[in-house]
């Protein structure tokens, strides 16, 4: 009974704050045809702003209404005895999916009433690191950073590596990847955290299996008003690129190491062969550290006075096991096993994703009733 309730309260709030959205909208539509509010452009641009980033929601609770009304109708006919059963039978099942189509709604609905967060829209920087089980990590990472490039291109896109520690063997100590288009800091934000990883070596001639971890980081791209950076405060080391690269390799000063010295916070780019390309890409991950590192710092001060809302987000914390003798991979803050590994490394992570969000405005809602 008590589930019940409760359940019956979170649906109740759910369509309280989706109607609230509906009257918002039509309040910002009727605005922006008033002639004082044409008149004045930055107050025309925030409610346009507003009504469209509301857009969505209004007009999936108007189709959600009329998907109320089908149901209705449909659960009538299916229990009307005057009708044959064929016909009754014919209107339980449309019910049903009817019935299956509002669920999904309402997780739609969900998902767009969670406050944006603003740095959703932005790039972002994705740092993938070799954690405990030398080469087995590092080719773990290298697993890793190749998922993130299929999910990115599968989302339209762009992949940048801005820093790479390689072993030759197709694995890395580390990888640190800019990935650039709408969007993709929101995509990729709930992936920070540790990730394990188990299976067989190939040198393992026992059959044994292996666990590994890597830690993956995610910090969004921050512009350069977001962080005022003194010169004065820079260190700025040129030195010959190593590894793959041509001709020019270890004959011009075009690698580029930059220490911003009050945080001691160093960033290394070789990964160009102009010095001036690889001095603006570390200077871009260098103001994405900083940013982070200072939120790092905010966050712990008040981490005993926040709730947690769905898992921590600590990087200490095993978010993620990929078990490959099983083609199993669980996410283990919300409870989620898909047995389909070799897909998800294809850069099938979408399920993971949105099952992850869905339980995060869940969480939200059940907190605020």
């Amino acid at each position: 009974m008590g589930d019940t309730n409760t359940a019956d309260t979170k649906e109740s709030l759910l369509l309280s704050k989706w109607a609230g959205t509906v009257t918002r909208f039509e309040e910002l539509t009727n605005q922006l045809s008033d002639p004082a509010v044409l008149a004045q452009p930055d107050l025309l641009r925030k409610l346009n702003k507003e009504r469209t980033e509301i857009e969505e929601s209004a007009q999936l609770y108007s189709a959600y209404q009329g998907l109320i009304r089908q149901l209705a109708e449909a659960e009538h006919m299916s229990k009307d005895p005057t009708l044959d059963l064929d016909l009754r039978n014919l209107a339980s099942q449309e019910a049903q999916s009817l019935a299956d189509r509002r669920q999904e709604m309402e997780v739609q609905a969900l998902t767009l009433l969670i406050p944006k967060d603003p740095r959703d829209e932005k790039g972002t920087f994705l740092e993938i690191r070799a954690g405990t089980g030398g080469d087995e990590a590092a080719l773990f990472a290298g697993d890793l950073f190749r998922m993130y490039q299929r999910y990115a291109e599968r989302h339209r896109l762009r992949v940048d590596v801005a820093e790479a520690n390689d072993t030759g063997i197709g694995g890395y100590k580390y990888v640190i990847m800019f990935v650039e288009g709408k969007g993709a800091y929101g995509l990729l934000k709930n992936e920070s955290g540790v990730h394990r990883v188990q299976r067989v070596p190939e040198t393992e001639a026992s059959g044994r299996i292996h666990t590994s971890t890597v830690t993956v980081a995610v910090m969004p791209e921050v512009e350069e008003i977001d962080v005022q950076i003194d010169a004065k405060d820079l260190r700025i080391d040129t030195f010959c690129s190593s590894g793959a690269g041509g001709q020019s390799v270890n004959t011009t000063y075009s690698a580029v190491r930059i220490t911003h010295i009050p945080t001691g916070v160093v960033v290394t780019c070789q990964d160009e062969r102009s010095q001036l390309k690889n001095r603006a890409k570390a200077m871009r991950t260098l103001r994405a550290r900083i940013v982070e590192a200072e939120r790092d710092r905010q966050e712990a001060e008040i981490a005993q006075a926040r709730k947690a809302q769905v898992g921590s987000g600590d990087r200490s914390e095993k978010i993620r096991t990929y078990n490959f003798p099983q083609n199993r991979v669980t996410d283990h803050r919300i409870g989620l096993s898909l047995h389909k590994l070799d897909r998800v490394l294809e850069g099938e992570l979408d399920e993971i994703v949105e099952a992850f969000k869905q339980a995060h405005a869940n969480q939200l809602t059940s907190e605020s009733s």
